[in-house]
């Protein structure tokens, strides 16, 4: 149960529920009183196929809706209305796999609605909340408690740790605290400090530690991202709760121990596999991307050049993974100038100086030189569609922290520049909760967050919850 172990024993118990709901669900649909359960699934293995997809979806559903997160699992009404929730996308992906299957041996998708819910809901209610939540609070604070250490002894040291020792429903156990540079007292709870934070390996050892909480108040964020980096160097299991980072419980749904929100960093974002995936995934989704929106670019690129001069394409240099410059590609939406337009810089860069200012729209521009149709193509984000070829030659992502221009990199400070220590994406953490809603400062946060946290889950879930953005239109000007 360390860690995030006991995820895997809620995802297991998930597919076999979602599963046989589905197989029950198709024999009474099936209504056939001469026909056994064992007959149907010998003579129709297409079923077999259907469940353990349909099973697959909904994990990923399950996740979206936070139903692996500790807080919604020891929560009964927080953990059934998400159940329920996520059910109701289900049959969603229910009927969009019927009609992509286009096979008779698949059953009619109106019986799947009413069957497949009244079976898997009690199940769920009884395997899920009835049982694997009590096998966990049980286990959590009898066998296996997680010791935990704080770093940091301020206000927001104590109040966490007040939370964790007097409401405590999932086994931690603070073994001490650690003094990050900036606390004075000696002991906190009559306990005594077990070192400074360059200590911190050598107490992850001794103490047996297996999970560390950066609560740390009053601090710049340069320094919580330097604590950050020594404390993932351990390699076990790291949060924040950091005033610096509201932002990310505001926008996101994470994880809280008591009432108390704390930021997850994962300890396999970054690492070579994961890389290696996140660009086998690029290059197979750009490829059938720009196949299937080929005649799209073709209209798009008629109307730019009927509607006003200029080339169609505009490119410019912007800067990506560790300051490299590359050519970045978009549908020209605004008439060309002969020079940078200088007062769109002063205002980027005098945005980016009152960095904890909401700015009202990331994006400066001069409303009199957007097109026509630029106006359109930025509105729904049509104009991002040629940095599709950005992400085959390697130089973008499908998703990450966007890349900027080299003047904006070079007023930023050095803890900002760590926005773009990975490969910049056309879409991101901040292009689908923030957008023109965060200040500067928490936009560089919230790609943070994302840096720290790469999956192939979260990629797809930012990558699903950008289409309804580009639909309804809620881009920039």
């Amino acid at each position: 149960m360390n860690g995030k172990r006991y995820k895997y024993l809620f995802i297991i118990a998930d597919i076999f529920i979602i599963f046989i709901g589905f197989i029950l669900s198709v024999y009474l649909i099936k209504n056939d009183a001469n026909l056994t359960l064992s007959e149907l699934l010998s003579n129709s293995l297409s079923f077999i196929w259907f469940g353990i997809v349909l099973a697959l979806i909904n994990i990923f559903v399950f996740e979206v809706n936070h139903l692996y997160k500790i807080n919604i699992i020891l929560s009964r009404a927080a953990h059934l209305s998400s159940i329920i929730k996520s059910l109701y996308y289900g049959i969603i992906n229910v009927i969009l796999i019927a009609i992509l299957f286009k096979s008779s041996t698949i059953i009619d998708s109106q019986g799947l609605i009413f069957f497949f819910p009244l079976l898997v809901l009690p199940l769920f209610y009884l395997i899920r909340i009835g049982l694997l939540r009590l096998v966990y609070l049980q286990i959590s604070k009898t066998k296996v408690m997680r010791n935990l250490v704080i770093v940091g002894g301020g206000k927001a040291g104590k109040l966490l740790a007040a939370k964790v020792i007097f409401e405590n429903p999932i086994g931690l156990n603070i073994v001490g605290f650690i003094n990050s540079g900036l606390e004075q007292e000696a002991s906190i709870f009559g306990q005594k400090y077990l070192g400074f934070i360059n200590d911190i390996n050598s107490i992850v050892r001794e103490k047996k530690v297996n999970e560390i909480i950066i609560a740390i108040d009053g601090i710049h964020y340069e320094k919580l991202l330097e604590i950050l980096d020594v404390c993932k160097s351990t390699k076990i299991e790291v949060k924040l709760s950091s005033e610096l980072f509201d932002i990310i419980p505001e926008k996101i749904s994470t994880e809280k121990y008591a009432d108390i929100p704390v930021v997850g960093i994962s300890k396999i974002a970054n690492n070579a596999l994961s890389l290696g995936f996140k660009r086998l995934f690029d290059l197979v989704i750009c490829s059938f991307a720009i196949l299937l929106l080929l005649p799209a670019f073709i209209m798009l690129g008629l109307a730019i050049k009927l509607t006003s001069k200029g080339s169609v394409i505009y490119h410019q240099t912007r800067i990506g993974k560790n300051g490299k410059p590359f050519k970045f590609y978009k549908f020209r939406s605004m008439t060309t100038v002969d020079e940078d337009d200088k007062e769109r810089q002063a205002k980027m860069i005098e945005f980016i100086k009152n960095s904890d200012k909401n700015s009202g729209d990331l994006k400066v521009v001069s409303e009199s030189r957007i097109t026509p149709i630029g106006k359109v193509l930025r509105k729904t984000s049509l104009d991002e569609l040629p940095q599709l070829f950005n992400v085959l030659m390697g130089d973008m992502s499908l998703v990450g922290p966007r890349p900027c221009l080299q003047y904006e990199y070079d007023n930023y400070n050095d803890w900002q520049r760590r926005r773009l220590s990975v490969i910049p994406g056309c879409t991101g953490v901040w292009q689908v909760m923030g957008r023109s809603s965060v200040s500067f400062n928490d936009s560089v946060i919230m790609d943070l967050y994302y840096i720290n946290n790469m999956s192939p889950w979260l990629d797809l879930e930012l990558i699903i919850k950008t289409i309804p953005t580009m639909l309804l239109a809620r881009g920039g000007k």
